[in-house]
């Protein structure tokens, strides 16, 4: 198997609201989107988002009116702590403060206004 891409779907009560966190506050671009659909992308390493409004018909049955939880998308940067003076100075609030856990993770988490929860790592 040869993967060219990955993207995670995460379903969210307004799209539109991770949409503008994203491209504002993370440097992802707005791949294509529809009524109650977007996709974002960066040109670097960083995973593909596609945000889905909850209810859409395409999901699952089961799943069409479960908001994303549980997940973290990670973002590993070469600088971590101009990306948490930037995004302070944008006035993102730091949901977990910078911490370092024993094996040598640096990270910080941030959320956007759906919930969904963003760290950021670099390896000490």
């Amino acid at each position: 198997m040869q993967v060219s891409s990955s993207t995670v779907s995460l379903t969210v009560d307004d799209v539109e609201q991770s949409r503008v966190f994203f491209v504002d506050h993370l440097g992802y671009k707005e791949k294509m989107s529809a009524d109650g659909f977007v996709s974002l992308g960066r040109e670097d390493a960083a995973v593909n988002l596609v945000f889905l409004r909850r209810g859409l018909e395409v999901l699952p049955e089961g799943f069409r009116d479960v908001h994303a939880a549980g997940v973290i998308v990670a973002l590993v940067v070469t600088d971590l702590d101009a990306e948490l003076a930037r995004l302070t100075g944008e006035g993102v609030a730091i949901t977990l403060p910078l911490r370092e856990e024993l094996w040598g993770e640096r990270l910080f988490q941030v959320a956007d206004p759906n919930g969904v929860v963003v760290e950021f790592v670099q390896w000490a």
